[in-house]
């Protein structure tokens, strides 16, 4: 899964620099904790071209009742059969700009944060989907490399990649089952990173 993630003002920049229009995203702002109920900034297709716009994390269907929780993640494994999100993957496809993804490994009953990237340093791209103002970003089974931390990891999609993901006319399924996940490196952080309102570089250094 993906429940935290950082956005550097760099990673910022070269998300702007791929679109052709930003709908109000402040691209001199670092984000270290970037969590679930928050706005933040994705990529979106129109006839257009793309656009950079803030929208909520977590999808919440107009016909959920009041408690149900928002869904910040979807499994790719049957999302085209899912009621939530079936036709959101058809036709409502987003990509999240980030730096870094936070996971928590449990061990003895304790969960233990880790930071992760690329191992070639680059920007991370997440394939995802929207609805009126929100966004949620898909999942697969880890990396052998990784699963030893969680089981699960988002779908990153290469920054050459986007427009064959968000162009509608391509299954996005079998092409987010077609790509290779990139290498991903990953240390252990401060227990800080689970509190939502810490934000500051710190919690992405090495422990």
């Amino acid at each position: 899964m993906c429940g935290r993630y950082a956005i550097k003002k760099s990673s910022l920049l070269n998300a702007n620099s791929i679109v052709k229009k930003n709908i109000n995203v402040d691209l001199d702002q670092d984000n270290f904790n970037c969590s679930p109920g928050t706005k933040l900034p994705i990529i979106k297709s129109a006839t257009n071209g793309k656009y950079l716009e803030q929208n909520i994390w977590g999808l919440k269907a107009p016909w959920a009742k009041e408690e149900y929780k928002r869904l910040h993640n979807a499994r790719l494994e049957g999302i085209e059969q899912k009621v939530s999100f079936k036709k959101l993957i058809i036709n409502s496809r987003s990509v999240i700009p980030c730096s870094g993804y936070y996971e928590w490994q449990k061990t003895n009953e304790k969960k233990i944060p880790y930071y992760f990237t690329r191992t070639d340093d680059q920007d991370i791209f997440f394939a995802g989907i929207h609805d009126d103002g929100q966004f949620c970003i898909i999942t697969q089974e880890a990396s052998s490399n990784i699963s030893e931390i969680h089981h699960r990891q988002p779908v990153i999609i290469s920054k050459s990649k986007i427009n064959n993901y968000l162009n509608l006319n391509n299954d996005a399924v079998d092409f987010l089952n077609s790509i290779k996940p990139p290498k991903l490196k990953f240390h252990e952080i401060s227990k800080n990173i689970n509190i939502p309102t810490n934000n500051d570089p710190s919690l992405i250094k090495k422990i």
